[in-house]
């Protein structure tokens, strides 16, 4: 199964007995949208809503972190996903949070993810149907690890302020790279961290909300000044968009990216942690 798949190949696949379809749509407070209500009233069939609100570290000061492993775990297993499933991710939100979604799976040990391009916008608009409700499903046993890899604690990027060993890629606009919008969550400074660079994740994407194709996602990133031959750590607000850039990394071939979970909620609350508003 390939990493993005069309609403095509998912209508001619999505009665297989190992394919779990998957609503993780989640939006900013600012959205006032109910993703839940929103998947009640319309959702692929057979596709079971995964709360990404709920799929967080209640303990951690920090907004958005990611669970533990053994949470993660317990509420696949409740929504019946499981070792060896084909997992096929779609949303309908602003910040395309199926990418999330996508990241703490593989994070946890899931091996085959997709995310459907375009989403539920691409699925309605080829006229494609529509259920109502809650499917039914079982549980089935989640077997959960977390790859160190891919992740940096804000010890960890601040030391490689220094060593310059990995690239800091930021997903969100340049106005709040920049620091000319002020951030919503009280708080937080305006801004980004020293040395990193700017790649609004709406960069990767067509018009019609579906992924550019390989070469444009590439071309976006070097745009963007990022040398595709050396490590990156992706950052956002609250590390749900990053998530969009180290999946469009994935779509090019390029795996040795982790994630900066903490992102910007974590250090622009932090006075201690140096600030920049110029542009790298």
């Amino acid at each position: 199964m390939d990493s993005l798949v069309t609403a095509e190949w998912l209508a001619t696949e999505m009665d297989a007995s190992d394919i779990r379809i998957v609503d993780a749509s989640y939006h900013l407070a600012a959205a006032r949208r109910d993703a839940r209500a929103e998947y009640e009233a319309g959702h692929i069939p057979g596709a079971v809503f995964m709360n990404l609100a709920d799929l967080v570290d209640t303990s951690s000061p920090v907004e958005n972190t990611l669970p533990s492993p053994a949470k993660f775990a317990s509420r696949m297993q409740g929504l019946g996903l499981g070792d060896g499933s084909r997992i096929v991710l779609y949303d309908d939100s602003a910040v395309k949070s199926a990418a999330r979604a996508w990241f703490m799976l593989r994070l946890f040990g899931a091996n085959q993810v997709a995310i459907l391009d375009g989403g539920l916008k691409r699925w309605k608009a080829e006229g494609r149907a529509l259920e109502t409700g809650h499917p039914s499903h079982r549980e089935r046993h989640f077997t959960a690890w977390s790859d160190a890899r891919r992740q940096r604690s804000k010890a960890e990027v601040r030391a490689n302020l220094e060593s310059g060993a990995e690239q800091l890629v930021d997903a969100r606009s340049t106005a709040r790279f920049r620091g000319a919008e002020l951030e919503t969550r009280a708080g937080i400074a305006s801004g980004h961290i020293p040395g990193s660079l700017n790649l609004p994740y709406g960069n990767l994407f067509k018009p019609d909300g579906t992924f550019k194709d390989r070469p444009g996602i590439a071309a976006a990133f070097v745009k963007a000044g990022i040398d595709l031959s050396r490590p990156v750590v992706t950052s956002c607000g609250s590390g749900v968009t990053a998530c969009v850039l180290a999946f469009g990394m994935h779509l090019i071939g390029k795996d040795d990216v982790s994630l900066y979970d903490g992102s910007w909620s974590e250090w622009g609350a932090d006075p201690a942690m140096p600030k920049a508003t110029e542009l790298v």
